[in-house]
C-alpha cells in the first residue's frame, strides 16, 4: 500500500492491530468483496496486502496487471 496512506491508517487505527501488526479489514476489486486483512511491514514501513490465488484467478490479476483496489477498514 502507498506509505503515506499506511502512515495515516496506522497512526489512526494502529491500536486495532492485531498480533504482528495485522489489522483486519473488507477489500474491493472489480465486481469481488472479500474480508481479509493489511499487515505492517516494519522493514518497507508500509501495510501489505496479500493476495488469495481466488481472488487473483477470479479477476484475472497478473503481476503485470495494474489493479484498483477499495478497503475499508
Amino acid at each position: 500500500m502507498p506509505k503515506e496512506m499506511s502512515k495515516e491508517i496506522r497512526e489512526n487505527l494502529g491500536f486495532l492491530e492485531e498480533g504482528w501488526g495485522r489489522l483486519k479489514m473488507t477489500a474491493k476489486t472489480d465486481n469481488t468483496q472479500w474480508e481479509t486483512a493489511i499487515w505492517f511491514d516494519t522493514k518497507l514501513d508500509t501495510y501489505l496486502l496479500p493476495l488469495k490465488a481466488e481472488i487473483r484467478k477470479k479477476e484475472k490479476i497478473t503481476t503485470d496487471k495494474e489493479i484498483e483496489i477499495m478497503i475499508w477498514i
